[in-house]
């Protein structure tokens, strides 16, 4: 009677990833907190594939543990989501790995899944896609907008204020902010050969902004 050879037991696997703008340092945990093997990769398609395959080569992946999901690891975020992976939001290191071992990828990266493990990391990313994302978007880009039109706004009437009197004269009789930055943008520049022309060059380009 031939003997049946038993069957090979299943690793569960753990990843932490440690992300930044020029590489994604990853390491592998088991269940049992067992450290397996450290990769890195750089931030780019080719690059999360590589991790997705040695991820799974070394056994059932449970989960991705990553920091940074929001900006630096949004890209592989997106990338493992769309290949139906586990994905948990790592927001801090492992203080206690930090404070025997100091700053280090590859311990940050350890620290991430081990966050995992332990229960303490279990935030959902936001997957950044969709109405909602576009959304995002555009907001920031109209808020930015709002923001330098603000500054350009505050600064413009600081130089009306400490403008030449003949120049701040004529301004101060002009009613409403609407027209006011009309006629400031309307300026007539001449040779900046005294404050008058300096002052209504900055003003001009303020108004313009």
């Amino acid at each position: 009677m031939l003997a049946k050879t038993p069957a090979k037991k299943t690793l569960n696997v753990i990843i932490g990833v440690d992300t930044h703008k020029a590489t994604h340092v990853a390491v592998a945990i088991n269940d049992q907190g067992t450290c397996l093997a450290e990769i890195s990769i750089p931030p780019n398609p080719k690059g999360y594939k590589e991790l997705e395959a040695w991820s799974c080569s070394l056994g059932v992946v449970q989960v991705f543990g990553i920091e940074g999901t929001g900006s630096y690891g949004a890209g592989l975020c997106r990338s493992l989501l769309a290949h139906n992976q586990k994905v948990i939001e790592v927001t801090r290191p492992n203080r206690q790995l930090r404070y025997r071992h100091g700053k280090n990828d590859s311990l940050d990266a350890e620290g991430a899944a081990r966050s995992v493990l332990s229960g303490q990391a279990t935030a959902l990313p936001k997957t950044q896609s969709g109405s909602i994302e576009m959304i995002r978007h555009i907001k920031i880009a109209r808020d930015t907008a709002v923001k330098c039109r603000s500054q350009a706004m505050i600064t413009l009437k600081t130089l009306i204020i400490n403008a030449p009197a003949e120049l701040r004269s004529v301004l101060d009789q002009i009613n409403g902010k609407v027209a006011l930055v009309r006629h400031i943008a309307a300026f007539r520049l001449s040779k900046i050969s005294s404050t008058l022309a300096s002052a209504k060059m900055a003003m001009r380009a303020l108004a313009r902004r």
